[in-house]
């Protein structure tokens, strides 16, 4: 079968390669899966950068999170498990970690639900507890992370304000249904928070990139509010100030969705229930912005690290359509 591998750590443009290599073999209690498709997550360029917690031997294949199909046919979501990863022909996954994949959703949009929303529902709903009619801020609201966020912030009957950078993002924000948008690049965000609740402040943020996006938050988070660091987009880790969040009265708290899977492995089946329920209602449809020819992979990722994309970028292997027929069955 044909895989990109990584076979030294650097840019992804520049360090994966397109190998011919033998299928993997599951080991016990993993299934061999064909991908139907592969979608980019930032972790997959800090993979190839040699950056990400994880660091598996070289030479590898990045991509952590496909909709794959098992050998009887079932269509299913899942991560596979590396060093062979989503950008190839097949790969192994663990059994009792497959999920169906929803039938509202094609292919390319199952690949792309996984994570983002499971991450954002964890981070809204079990670290900040958001409440129907509270107002939710959203960085990078156009973003692979954040437009699953708007999205799951919506169906909770919450305010949305969505950060982004420039206008193209802006318009995107918007059709996903945030109701006030702020362009960084052009507004404060600090006083746009504050115009629009009334100088109260957002009751909750969600925040995937780190640095100044973090500063300004605490800026404009509201009395009793809460800060989710979700991850640092930016590069830029920042160092909190204990006794800001002490005399302003808010929660700083961290979402490491990965751990579920060993503390409370049980609570990602529930969250996908909920996902596939409020996938198959219309809440929530991942925003994939491009489908990738699986030639195209390492320009795919590349664009993901150097933060240039909207939505999700999923890559599609060799023969699949760029995007689903008119009318086809999904």
């Amino acid at each position: 079968m044909q895989a990109w591998r990584v076979h030294r750590n650097g840019e992804p443009s520049e360090v994966m390669q397109l190998d011919e290599v033998d299928r993997p073999v599951p080991g016990e209690g993993q299934q061999l899966l064909r991908v139907r498709a592969a979608n980019i997550n930032f972790p997959d360029a800090l993979l190839c950068r040699g950056r990400y917690q994880v660091r598996p031997p070289l030479p590898f294949t990045p991509g952590v999170e496909i909709c794959g199909e098992t050998e009887d046919g079932r269509r299913v979501i899942a991560n596979p498990a590396l060093p062979h990863g989503g950008l190839a022909e097949y790969v192994v996954a663990d059994s009792a970690a497959l999920l169906p994949a929803p039938d509202a959703l094609d292919d390319a949009e199952a690949a792309a639900l996984h994570i983002g929303y499971q991450t954002g529902w964890f981070g809204l709903h079990r670290r900040a507890a958001l409440k129907e009619g509270e107002t939710l801020l959203v960085h990078a609201a156009a973003g692979g992370v954040g437009s699953a966020a708007v999205q799951l912030g919506k169906a909770a009957g919450a305010r949305v304000i969505g950060v982004v950078g420039g206008p193209e993002k802006a318009a995107v924000a918007r059709e996903l249904g945030c109701d006030v948008v702020v362009d960084r690049r052009s507004e404060d965000i600090v006083a746009a928070v504050k115009e629009a609740t009334g100088g109260r402040g957002a009751d909750v943020v969600y925040d995937p990139v780190g640095g100044d996006a973090y500063a300004k938050s605490a800026k404009c988070v509201a009395f009793e509010g809460r800060i989710v660091v979700v991850g640092f987009a930016s590069g830029d880790i920042p160092a909190p100030a204990l006794n800001h969040a002490l005399v302003k009265n808010y929660s700083i708290l961290g979402l490491h969705w990965g751990l579920y899977a060993l503390k409370d492995p049980a609570s990602i089946g529930r969250c996908h229930r909920t996902l596939t329920e409020y996938a198959a209602k219309g809440l929530i449809k991942p925003l994939v912005s491009e489908r990738v020819p699986f030639a195209d992979a390492p320009s795919a990722v590349q664009r993901v690290a150097d933060g240039t994309t909207t939505g999700r970028l999923v890559v599609l292997p060799a023969g699949a359509p760029a995007a689903p027929a008119e009318g086809e069955a999904r």
